[in-house]
């Protein structure tokens, strides 16, 4: 319970900071008459009113949850989060595609996944998402160090 009070508080607190990073956010091109801003201050407005209700509502609305954590969870989600943070550090020099593959293969080993299954999957999903979004979506992605070999 006091878990995930502290939780939902500090969460609070680090979406209203992104609140307040949003509303001097000026995108160097403006798509339409308002421009990019009014999202992220919605949602990062949404988060905050909503994790700080979690935060501090009355004790008669809340009930103990055992959320079943155990070392190997604990470990996991720990081992998640730094692959994710990772991630974010490689994502420009290595590139969309190997960045997202090296990410999907640790994900998948952290749940148990066959190694050369993981792989595999991996590869596809980087390469498909990639083509996702480079050509469907219309949205540019880093290619790192394949842009040598790609374009």
């Amino acid at each position: 319970m006091t878990m995930e009070r502290a939780f939902s508080g500090l969460m609070g607190l680090f979406s209203l900071f992104l609140v307040y990073l949003a509303i001097g956010y000026v995108a160097p091109i403006a798509y339409d008459p308002i421009g990019p801003r009014p999202y992220p201050i919605l949602i990062f407005s949404l988060t905050a009113l909503l994790t700080l209700v979690i935060a501090f509502r009355p004790a008669r609305f809340t009930k103990v949850i055992n959320l079943g954590y155990n070392n190997v969870v604990l470990r996991n989600l720990v081992l998640c989060v730094s692959a994710l943070l990772i991630y974010s550090l490689i994502f420009e020099p290595l590139g969309f595609v190997i960045a997202t593959t090296l990410m999907c293969f640790a994900v998948g080993l952290l749940f148990a996944g066959n190694p050369i299954k993981s792989l595999i999957f991996s590869v596809v999903i980087s390469i498909a998402l990639y083509v996702l979004f480079d050509m469907a979506l219309d949205v540019i992605l880093p290619l790192g160090v394949l842009s040598g070999i790609m374009g």
